[in-house]
């Protein structure tokens, strides 16, 4: 499960259902699951079995997809992005300057909050950060002056379009275990599952 903080909870971890797996630490082994289909074994596969133990009665096939997805976030995140690392920018920062350069236009603070699903006072907090460092700025609305306009400079574009082909590469890096028919086919549950949700649930700022 994913506790109040956005952490993820022991609840939350979890994959393959197989009896018989080895699930020692480091360990990756195969497992199968209910279709039959044998799969890699992961470090969440033992939080499953154990919640299988405890409490039978429970389906935890939901777990196996969220926690996972949650899990692949964490990760994801540990790593820091090499190339963003380099530059200096944390993700929620080029996601802002990421924004900004694919719109192709001036953006309010709170626009921006919906683009990158952050809420207003990390939207706010980061815009400081890029202004600081001369990436982004912002002009008044000539109309209402509490609106802002927010644009990147000369420097911030051509920070985003230096940084974005080495994001990329290193992104195709990590995926680089999963063939590429395989990550297509990911990619397409990913986006119907992410329709689902943004149909149902309103993220902060969205």
């Amino acid at each position: 499960m994913t506790a109040a903080n956005g952490r993820t909870t022991d609840g939350n971890a979890h994959m393959g259902r197989g009896e018989g797996a080895d699930t020692r630490a480091g360990h990756v082994g195969v497992s199968e699951s209910d279709s039959g289909v044998v799969a890699p074994d992961d470090t969440m596969a033992a939080v499953v079995r154990q919640w299988q133990a405890v409490r039978p009665d429970l389906d935890t096939g939901p777990m196996e997809i969220i926690g996972r997805i949650n899990r692949c976030a964490a990760l994801l995140q540990q790593a820091e992005d090499a190339p963003l690392r380099r530059a200096g920018l944390t993700r929620p920062e080029f996601d802002v300057l990421g924004t900004l350069r694919r719109t192709g236009h001036e953006l309010t603070p709170s626009e921006i909050a919906r683009e990158t699903f952050s809420s207003g006072a990390a939207v706010a907090k980061r815009l400081k950060q890029l202004t600081e460092r001369g990436l982004v700025e912002r002009r008044g609305d000539t109309r209402d002056r509490r609106v802002a306009h927010v644009r990147l400079t000369d420097e911030g574009r051509d920070l985003v379009d230096g940084v974005l082909p080495e994001q990329l590469s290193y992104e195709t890096t990590v995926l680089s275990g999963t063939d590429l028919g395989r990550q297509r086919e990911l990619a397409d549950l990913l986006a119907e599952l992410l329709g689902q949700l943004e149909s149902r649930l309103r993220l902060p700022g969205a």
